[in-house]
């Protein structure tokens, strides 16, 4: 009969030793018995086997593609895809920067001729709130747009026509260069805040104040008070704001953010006079105090 072949398993503080036999010997079963770790002794009767780890499938990562030919962004996304990307496709210029700001993807690939905004101008308000890669795709080869672009924050510059395996293996040096980055990027954010005897709660869109009373909140209003308590203590720019609400710069004449602002005041019982809640920081822009909810 063929000697028995052995090999080790670990299972908790004991491995199992495990005799394999020959198909004739014994019909191919296997023999097994716990021994210790050193495989010098046998483990006691009644020893606890620990059952073996499973490790989390890694997250893909997530890719943001804005690009108007589409068919071009169908083959790119599908291509990303079976490569085990999560893909979400933009094809207009003036939708990017929101799509960029509330999905938080780990890499963004930039087309730079797009209707509406175009790429160097995405990628430069893109930057004042997002820490994560832009590669640019452009079939436009001026050296200056490249230096235009990197300059806006760029990470990358490719140009067209790039071949697939070229552009995936651009997404993977970016996307080891930068793990901490990236990291930071896409964390998940808090769904709810409490400071003092308030609280908001994003899942439900709900706000409570310190009387308990619920305060009546546009959709609007609620996203404002939302950007301003992500940041509680911290002054946000009306520049920031209409960024990350309405997409497009303030242009210094835009009254809207304003607006909501005194709005909001009033729902949540600040005085206007001397407001506390939701101060105005003069020629900076708007701060949720932390303290003012007793």
């Amino acid at each position: 009969m063929e000697p028995p072949r052995r090999r080790f398993v670990k299972r908790g503080r004991y491995r199992a030793l495990i005799f394999k036999t020959s198909e004739q010997a014994i019909g191919g079963r296997s023999i097994m018995r716990y021994v210790s770790a050193d495989g010098r002794r046998p483990a006691p009767a009644g020893a606890a086997v620990a059952p073996p780890m499973i490790r989390p499938l890694p997250m893909p990562f997530r890719i943001l593609l804005v690009e108007d030919d589409t068919r071009l962004s169908t083959l790119i996304a599908g291509y990303l895809r079976k490569n085990d990307y999560e893909v979400d496709t933009v094809l207009h210029g003036d939708a990017a920067v929101p799509a960029i700001l509330s999905i938080r993807p780990d890499l963004v690939i930039l087309d730079v001729n797009l209707p509406g905004k175009d790429g160097f101008e995405i990628c430069r308000e893109a930057r004042k709130q997002y820490d994560g890669v832009i590669i640019m795709v452009t079939a436009r080869d001026e050296p200056f747009d490249e230096l235009l672009g990197l300059e806006f924050g760029a990470d990358d510059y490719v140009h067209k026509p790039v071949e697939p395996r070229i552009l995936l293996a651009r997404i993977k040096a970016q996307l080891r260069r930068a793990p901490a980055r990236v990291a930071e990027s896409t964390a998940p954010q808090p769904e709810r805040y409490a400071f003092g005897k308030f609280s908001i709660d994003r899942t439900d869109r709900s706000v409570v104040l310190p009387d308990g009373s619920t305060p009546d909140l546009t959709s609007a209003e609620f996203d404002l008070l939302w950007a301003l308590v992500c940041h509680a203590g911290e002054v946000v720019s009306r520049d920031d704001l209409m960024l990350q609400l309405r997409g497009v710069e303030f242009d210094g004449l835009d009254r809207t953010i304003d607006g909501r602002i005194s709005k909001l005041r009033r729902k949540l019982r600040d005085d206007a006079s001397n407001p506390q809640r939701i101060k105005t920081i003069r020629s900076k822009g708007y701060q949720f105090s932390k303290h003012a909810w007793e």
